[in-house]
């Protein structure tokens, strides 16, 4: 399976429109030791031409166009034969009105994300007016028992794994969230094993999830905060990263630990803020984070199991 990060950063990217934080100021004045990052999106594929792309983040277009692999090659074409939503937050989903020339899509999610798509951000309904439908949506149970397949993929089998963390602001289930609200999602190979886990979004650690990342070859997860407080103290927000359904990667009961006591998995971070430190190579938050043995992906980066 071939693994390609298309976008390694949280909400906004980094730099940020209206961000002059450490990072965003740091790459705006040419700091080496820090990358230009689009919004999270990671594409897979068995065969190097089909690919089904997981989440459609506002920042698409350039994602593409940084992929030649994704470029067509016939007078009208898209290499992206399906796509997953791990959730319904603007930052996973606003890309796929950018996809409109596209349609008819292929949309894999559970009806809980389906129903957000079609009622407070209505993406789904607007999308009808283009090619006579816009998508065509494969309900995803959230039951790590319970598999799906996608026809581009033959070799592969799927299976999603809720997650507790929030349901997006605009949504009538914020901080009231429902099972199907966030998945994680593992892609199995049928005849080797070998298995990605893929959670951009984590809000708490639950012991099914921690048995699903102990079986990971590839562990792809995020590490939007570095400390609980991040925001709070660069007065960035008022709220924790918990209370925003983020589980932080330093203190007691942080990520760090966790991936501490896990030996099989490759562990990479993906969806990272841009308020960071682990985003600047030249901080000891960066270099306390990689004597742990995990990786930070970045835009571009090419993975293969």
């Amino acid at each position: 399976m071939k693994i390609e990060i298309l976008g390694s950063s949280a909400g906004g990217g980094l730099p940020q429109f209206n961000c002059n934080c450490h990072n965003c100021k740091g790459y705006r004045e040419g700091k080496p030791t820090i990358k230009r990052r689009t919004q999270s999106s990671i594409t897979v594929s068995e065969d190097g031409e089909n690919w089904v792309l997981f989440n459609t983040s506002p920042d698409i277009l350039e994602q593409i166009h940084n992929s030649p692999f994704l470029h067509p090659t016939k007078t009208r074409e898209t290499k992206i034969k399906a796509i997953i939503f791990n959730d319904a937050q603007i930052d996973h989903t606003t890309g796929l009105l950018m996809l409109r020339e596209g349609c008819p899509h292929q949309i894999y999610c559970t009806k809980e994300v389906n129903e957000e798509l079609n009622t407070s951000f209505p993406l789904m309904k607007m999308l009808k007016h283009w090619d006579g439908g816009g998508t065509f949506w494969h309900e995803i149970i959230p039951n790590s028992t319970t598999k799906f397949e996608i026809p581009v993929m033959p070799s592969y089998e799927f299976y999603a794994h809720s997650l507790i963390s929030n349901a997006p602001p605009y949504s009538a289930y914020r901080d009231k969230p429902r099972k199907g609200d966030n998945i994680g999602v593992t892609v199995v190979n049928k005849k080797t094993g070998k298995r990605l886990f893929y959670l951009p979004g984590l809000g708490v650690l639950e012991e099914h999830i921690l048995e699903e990342m102990a079986k990971a070859d590839i562990l792809l997860l995020e590490g939007t905060l570095w400390t609980n407080d991040e925001m709070i103290k660069g007065n960035f927000s008022k709220k924790l990263g918990t209370e925003m359904g983020h589980i932080p990667l330093n203190g007691e009961e942080g990520l760090i630990k966790v991936l501490d006591t896990l030996e099989k998995p490759r562990k990479i971070l993906i969806h990272i803020n841009n308020t960071n430190p682990i985003l600047d190579e030249s901080t000891l938050e960066y270099k306390e984070l990689i004597s742990h043995g995990i990786e930070i992906s970045y835009d571009g980066m090419s993975i293969e199991i």
